[in-house]
């Protein structure tokens, strides 16, 4: 087996699958009131399996780098069509965005011709008529009337064929080893530009597989990483192993997805009472993009 700062990382792949992404900028007159919009529209939004779309906080922005000059945050979505990534994204900013004080939304990507979708123009019906429609550098903007001043929203955003489902697992010794390091792989990944990490705080204690005994359920509990179940079921955690847990990427393109595990992967041998790195798949079946941890830990050595 391979070993990467003497943890060893199973010969085995991710399977991650294609899915339409689209990024949101979102500015405030602090970023304060921009983190609080950025939270609270990428909340419940961990899995496509029961949530509209998965998004999350990708970085926060500099005046400098915002559309507007004030501080922001990027958001990015993610859904398995361009159509469901619209209502998703539009009901989102609706609810979450246009209700949080100061702020205002823009397009944050140029994407894929023929790939756009509409975001400001369904917005623009909350001004009841009173909306006003401006163009600016070829873009256009909508300005919906709120009681503390206006909400601006662009009109049209950009998508592109983007990658969910890049993953590993990390097996340690006891909850806390690998909790402890899950946190360092998540905070190595957030520097990654262009990347995700969906469910609660990065990490996930629920590692699911496809299906279920159960008619209906897309998908369950992954027994086989589950220590309660040891002896029970055929499980996949060596002697010693006593906690696992999953970190699940979304990213714009293949390459992101695969530094983001790359540099996770790297932080996370370093901590101590790691014993393996695994991570999921169904052999190929689920999604065509197959990252190879093997190619993963030669590269970061």
């Amino acid at each position: 087996m391979l070993t990467l700062n003497a943890v060893e990382v199973e010969e085995t792949f991710a399977e991650a699958f294609p899915m339409t992404a689209l990024r949101v900028v979102v500015t405030a007159e602090t970023l304060l009131w921009a983190r609080r919009a950025g939270q609270s529209a990428t909340g419940y939004a961990a899995s496509v399996i029961g949530c509209d779309a998965e998004a999350g906080i990708e970085c926060e922005l500099a005046p400098a780098d915002t559309p507007d000059g004030r501080p922001g945050v990027s958001l990015l979505f993610f859904a398995f069509s361009r159509e469901a990534l619209q209502k998703a994204v539009s009901n989102r900013i609706a609810n979450c965005v246009l209700t949080c004080a100061t702020t205002a939304c823009f397009n944050g990507l140029e994407g894929e011709a023929g790939r756009s979708v509409r975001i400001g123009g369904l917005l623009r019906y909350f001004g009841d008529g009173w909306q006003i429609s401006k163009r600016l550098d070829g873009k256009r903007y909508w300005r919906l009337p709120t009681m503390d001043g206006e909400f601006l929203c662009e009109d049209i955003f950009g998508t592109v064929r983007g990658v969910g489902g890049g993953n590993f697992l990390i097996l340690g010794e006891t909850q806390a080893q690998a909790l402890a390091a899950a946190e360092a792989a998540v905070a190595a990944i957030q520097s990654v530009p262009g990347v995700i990490l969906p469910f609660p705080g990065g990490i996930v204690r629920s590692g699911s597989k496809v299906g279920s005994k159960y008619k209906g359920l897309k998908a369950s509990t992954n027994e086989a990483y589950c220590p309660t179940l040891r002896g029970v079921v055929e499980s996949r955690l060596p002697e010693g192993v006593h906690a696992v847990y999953e970190i699940v990427i979304d990213g714009l393109d293949l390459a992101s997805v695969e530094r983001a595990m790359r540099v996770g992967i790297e932080a996370a041998t370093r901590c101590p009472g790691v014993r393996r790195i695994s991570a999921g798949n169904y052999g190929g079946r689920l999604g065509p993009f197959h990252i190879h941890l093997a190619q993963l830990v030669a590269s970061a050595v």
